[in-house]
């Protein structure tokens, strides 16, 4: 017959479960941390931390010396694997929608341009009728002179 110390997914009654200094009795956890080394996911009794005066207890006893369930090379391999194809799918995807935004951006930079030459375009033609306005009184004027003086010239001679 196993007992809950042999089952990783057993839990220990409350009575067989340790006191702690302040005289509870502890909660079960399970390591997390990668600190210390090779103690990750083993099990431990840790104080509840619930005494009124805000002290902090400090009693920690480990359960398991070794993690329990431990994965083959292969399987961590595997899941690294997964984890590296996960992240790659993330940056495609990120990498596809700042392409998406760069498209978007272009056009709009593409329209603000033909707009700038439209309006570039515009300015010109106004310019050239404003210069064509003021050049042809004066246009005309020379013009008249030196048809007169061109007729004057024919008579003279």
């Amino acid at each position: 017959m196993s007992t809950w110390r042999d089952d990783p997914n057993a839990i220990p009654p409350w009575n067989e479960r340790p006191k702690c200094h302040c005289g509870f009795r502890t909660w079960l956890q399970v390591w997390t941390d990668p600190l210390p080394q090779g103690k990750k996911g083993c099990r431990f009794f840790k104080c509840p931390d619930i005494d009124d005066d805000f002290k902090a207890c400090t009693f920690m006893q480990w359960i398991d010396t070794r993690p329990l369930g431990r994965v083959s090379l292969k399987e961590e391999q595997e899941r690294r694997v997964r984890q590296q194809q996960i992240r790659l799918k993330g940056k495609e995807d990120e990498l596809k929608r700042r392409r998406a935004e760069l498209g978007q951006r272009e056009a709009a930079l593409k329209i603000q341009e033909e707009q700038f030459q439209a309006r570039e375009a515009q300015f010109k033609r106004e310019a050239d009728e404003q210069k064509n306005r003021y050049k042809e009184p004066a246009q005309s004027s020379t013009t008249d002179e030196r048809n007169k003086k061109g007729k004057f010239l024919r008579f003279t001679q």
